[in-house]
């Protein structure tokens, strides 16, 4: 019988060694009233902006709000972006942060104008380079990661396709994992599903899912139909796919099937539910929870 007081007792116990692509969140709050005089575009009078750790730093601060510890290794340039996120992540409580910095990039920062009046997004600006880390960065980044692997219970790869998590970063980093018998939960965002092979389950939304299987994945059939040659191609346990409003669907590879519907609130904004969802199932995993109880 699922108790969830237990499995959240469990939880708050775990470490999880998370690593991925860390940014920084800017949103920048105001009034629109008027179009600007030189071009067809509306002028926003700033009233306040905020600064979140996002990406896989997201991944990280859930970890830690649900009482896990959680040993983030991520990736910064060596600019402004990158120190605010070192010093942001520094005053997260339960959270051991590992940055590499490559002075060949910038820190990913993403930077979001929104309406107040009408709860509208309006423009978001990017600041980024969308590549794989160079080889010498690479090396970084695991010998940042495995010696860690000792003193977590879990493992937790946050795929945002920014250039941590290279093909030879996620190898290397799911075989000694497997080796030193922890469990690997993988968020993944390449259609190339094998290169995470050997990960014990991935969490793809229905987007990365149907681009991956070259299915539909519009019911909960449909999921469970293609989940099995994606599980094959990428020697997995388990798929769990999420579908924002329709829910969840997790698929295992006994033939299990298990669909949790969503509850419908009211959101301005659901970036980042993807991210709890990983943070959630991993804690609940290293917690010891079976599949439905996680």
């Amino acid at each position: 019988m699922f108790d969830f007081e237990a499995i959240s007792r469990a939880m708050s116990g775990q470490t999880v060694l998370c690593v991925g692509d860390l940014m920084l969140d800017e949103f920048v709050y105001g009034e629109v009233s008027r179009i600007s005089p030189e071009a067809p575009a509306p002028v926003i009078a700033v009233r306040r902006s905020e600064i979140n750790i996002g990406g896989a730093g997201n991944v990280a601060r859930n970890i830690a709000s649900l009482g896990g510890r959680c040993i983030f290794v991520g990736l910064i340039g060596e600019d402004a972006a990158g120190t605010v996120l070192t010093e942001a992540l520094a005053k997260e409580a339960g959270i051991e942060t590992v940055l590499v910095r490559d002075a060949a990039r910038p820190t990913t920062r993403k930077v979001r104008f929104v309406s107040e009046q009408f709860s509208t997004h309006m423009l978001r600006s990017d600041w980024e380079l969308a590549a794989p880390a160079a080889a010498a960065v690479e090396q970084q980044l695991i010998d940042a990661i495995l010696p860690r692997l000792a003193h977590a219970d879990i493992v937790l790869l946050s795929d945002y396709a920014k250039g941590v998590l290279t093909a030879r970063v996620i190898r290397n980093v799911i075989d000694a994992a497997r080796q030193a018998g922890k469990r690997v939960i993988v968020d993944p965002k390449s259609a190339n599903l094998a290169i995470y092979r050997g990960a014990t389950v991935l969490t793809p939304n229905r987007k990365e899912f149907a681009e991956a299987t070259r299915s539909r994945a519009d019911s909960q059939d449909s999921i469970a139909q293609a989940a099995p040659d994606a599980m094959y191609l990428a020697d997995c346990e388990a798929m769990l796919v999420t579908q924002g409003e329709r829910g969840m669907t997790l698929v295992t590879r006994d033939g299990g099937s298990i669909h949790v519907p969503a509850l419908p609130v009211k959101v301005r904004d659901v970036s980042g539910a993807g991210d709890t969802v990983a943070a959630a199932l991993a804690l609940a995993l290293a917690g010891g929870a079976d599949w439905e109880g996680a």
